[in-house]
C-alpha cells in the first residue's frame, strides 16, 4: 500500500445507485468528491436485465446502461471514481476522517458510506447461470415478470414468508422451500399462507437449477421422503436474508441495528458527526429509486456539514 494521502471533501463507499448518485449531487454541488469501488460501478443494480420502475425511463432500462449513464453524469461535474479498490479500514474519529484502501489512504471532513447489500446465496448448480433469467433475490423487483407462472422460494424465515404472500397474487403456484428441516415460520405469518391454496410449504432443499435460456426446472431433496424430485417451475427467488456489507463500517463505531443494518436518521447522519449512509446498507426501500433518493440526501447534507466547517 502507497504511503501517499490524497485529500478530498467528500469520500463515497460504494458505487451502487446510491453511491452514484451522491457523487452526482456532491460533485454538482462543488464539493471535491472521490468514489471507491471494490467492483463494477452501479453494484447490483448492473446486472439488472431490465429495470422498469425507474422515473424517465417509460420503456424500462438495462441496469448497466442506466449506471453507465450515471456514472458519466458523475464524471462530468468532476467526481473521481476508483474502481476495484477495496477500503480496508476507517478512522472516523477525527474531524478529518481517514479511509485506507490496498492501495492509498484518503482524507475528507465527510464520509459517505454505500456499500449496498450482499444477498445469501443457495450456492447450486445453475444459481449463477440464471441470474436476471428466472433467479432473483428480490420478489419487489421482479415479481411482476411471473405473473401466472410458477415459482420457488427458497427461505424459511419472515422475509420468505412475505415473500410468498405477496407472490400470492401474481404467480399462479408458489413452492416455498424451506431449506432446513423444520419450518420457521410463526404466528399470523404461517396461517396467511397456509390459508393460500396457491402457496406449497416444503421441507426441502433446492440442490440444483436447471433451464436453457431460462429456467425451466429445479431439483428438490425432499427432507421428509427422502428424496430427490424435479419440479417444473419458471422462476426461483433466493429469500435467504442479505448481510450488509458494513462489518469494517461497525468496526469503525458506526452504529447497526441487530441484522447488521446501519442506523441512519431522514437526513441519512449516522451517530458518527460528518459520515452519513445511504442505499441498501441502511436497508430501506432496497430499489434503486429509493437509493438514489437517499444517495442525493446524503450528499446534500455532506454538502452542507462541508460549508458549514468552511464558515
Amino acid at each position: 500500500m502507497s504511503e501517499k494521502t490524497q485529500k478530498c471533501d467528500t469520500l463515497i463507499i460504494g458505487a451502487g445507485p446510491a453511491g452514484l448518485t451522491a457523487a452526482i449531487y456532491a460533485a454538482w454541488l462543488g464539493l471535491k468528491t472521490v468514489v471507491l469501488e471494490s467492483g463494477i460501478a452501479g453494484g447490483r443494480a448492473w446486472l439488472a436485465p431490465k429495470i422498469e420502475n425507474f422515473p424517465g425511463f417509460p420503456d424500462g432500462i438495462k441496469g448497466s446502461e442506466l449506471s453507465d449513464k450515471m456514472t458519466q453524469q458523475a464524471t462530468r461535474f468532476h467526481a473521481e471514481f476508483r474502481i476495484d479498490e477495496e477500503v480496508i479500514s476507517l478512522d472516523l474519529k477525527s474531524e478529518l476522517k481517514k479511509v485506507i484502501s490496498r492501495n492509498q489512504t484518503y482524507e475528507a471532513p465527510t464520509v459517505i458510506i454505500a456499500t449496498g447489500t450482499q444477498r445469501r446465496k443457495l450456492r447450486v448448480l445453475g444459481e449463477t447461470d440464471f441470474l436476471g433469467r428466472g433467479v432473483s433475490y428480490c420478489v419487489v423487483c421482479d415479481g411482476p415478470f411471473f405473473r401466472n407462472k410458477v415459482v420457488v422460494i427458497v427461505g424459511n424465515g419472515e422475509e420468505a414468508a412475505i415473500d410468498a404472500l405477496s407472490l400470492a397474487d401474481i404467480a399462479s403456484k408458489i413452492m416455498l422451500v424451506t431449506h432446513e428441516k423444520e419450518v420457521d415460520i410463526e404466528g399470523t405469518l404461517l396461517a396467511r399462507i397456509q390459508a393460500r391454496p396457491n402457496i406449497e410449504i416444503v421441507k426441502g432443499q433446492v440442490t440444483e437449477i436447471i433451464g436453457e435460456q431460462v429456467v425451466k426446472r429445479v431439483k428438490i431433496l425432499e427432507f421428509d421422503a427422502k428424496q430427490t424430485t424435479e419440479k417444473a417451475v419458471n422462476g426461483v427467488f433466493v429469500s435467504l436474508g442479505g448481510v450488509p456489507m458494513t462489518a469494517i463500517v461497525k468496526n469503525a463505531g458506526i452504529i447497526t441495528d441487530r441484522t447488521g443494518c446501519l442506523t441512519v436518521d431522514r437526513q441519512q447522519h449516522t451517530n458518527v458527526e460528518g459520515v452519513f449512509a445511504a442505499g441498501d446498507c441502511t436497508c430501506g426501500g432496497m430499489q434503486v429509486i429509493t437509493a438514489a433518493g437517499e444517495g442525493a440526501m446524503a450528499a446534500i447534507r455532506a454538502s452542507a456539514f462541508v460549508r458549514k466547517g468552511r464558515a
